[in-house]
């Protein structure tokens, strides 16, 4: 049975052990050639090694200490999306992958001549 599904058990204190596990995962090998891979550093896991210091940090600390903590890191954590208008978002856009438009060619469609490339004017008659 789930703790959170027994009535009789009071809730537990914060477990800190599912942040030593992500730290003990992120120095094996597999990760670290992963993140090589992807990005061509290795991790030094300093994001892991600070989640469980917070966490043995917020275990000194009473109970409503940790939830008024706990609560106020909340709020002040950004909103996982940010709100734009069309120009706003369609400027980003074009900041973001101006790169990859101008690196890849056209896309041929069916039925759709390519469009004229832009060094070539039109001629007069």
């Amino acid at each position: 049975m789930e703790p959170e599904e027994n009535p009789n058990r009071p809730p537990s204190r914060l477990d800190c052990i599912k942040y030593f596990n992500a730290l003990w995962s992120c120095y094996s090998p597999f990760h670290q050639m992963q993140n090589y891979y992807r990005y061509g550093v290795f991790d030094n896991c300093s994001s892991k090694w600070r989640d469980l210091v917070d966490c043995l940090t917020l275990k000194t600390k009473s109970k409503a200490e940790v939830e008024e903590m706990l609560m106020a890191r909340e709020k002040a954590r950004p909103h996982f999306w940010t709100y734009r208008t069309v120009d706003e978002a369609s400027a980003n856009w074009w900041k973001m992958y101006k790169h990859r438009v101008m690196m890849s060619s056209p896309p041929k469609t069916a039925g759709f001549p390519a469009p004229p490339p832009k060094s070539a004017a039109p001629k007069k008659r």
